[in-house]
């Protein structure tokens, strides 16, 4: 019979002991437990106070920067990047009917609009001036403000190109 290394006495040892005391559903459960609660980590509080200033607070003056005020809720390529503008569509794509909603504050005149992001679509991604910008962007189930959807819905193509940032009013408080 060969002798065993301390090491393997040990692990044998405490695998025995450990097997006396549980139970494989208690293992399980605990270790169910911990899983679920690891998962919700992301969704606590102090995710959101950590991420960056809101674009409104960074500012710039070029429309083709994230930091755009326009930008403050985008999430996509932007189409004056891609061969149109802030507000127009480059030539080959479609506007699309269906839009998510902003409101972002203009550091020039300190005044919130309420500004409307429309997908451009009928081509593949554009692929330059990227932004993920999620000021006041809402979770999937509220869809009229999450800017995590594709939007070419009610266009000839559901290919998504560019986005659109349009001003379409001031945003006033309610009474």
């Amino acid at each position: 019979m060969t002798k065993r290394s301390f090491l393997d006495q040990f692990s044998e040892n405490a695998t025995r002991h450990l097997a006396r005391r549980t139970s494989r559903r208690g293992l399980f459960a605990r270790f169910s437990t911990l899983l679920a609660g690891a998962a919700t980590v992301p969704l606590l509080p102090y995710a959101r106070a950590t991420a960056a200033a809101p674009a409104s607070d960074v500012g710039s003056d070029d429309p083709l920067s994230c930091e755009y005020w326009r930008h403050c809720a985008v999430d996509g390529f932007l189409c004056g990047c891609c061969g149109g503008s802030s507000t127009q569509c480059p030539p080959g794509t479609e506007k699309s009917p269906v839009t998510w909603i902003g409101t972002c504050i203009n550091p020039n005149d300190d005044t919130a609009y309420i500004i409307s992001y429309n997908d451009c679509c009928g081509e593949a991604s554009c692929g330059r001036c990227f932004c993920h910008n999620n000021e006041g962007d809402t979770p999937v189930y509220m869809p009229t403000r999450s800017n995590d959807i594709n939007w070419c819905l009610g266009t000839t193509s559901v290919a998504y190109h560019c986005s659109l940032s349009v001003v379409i009013g001031t945003a006033t408080e309610p009474l």
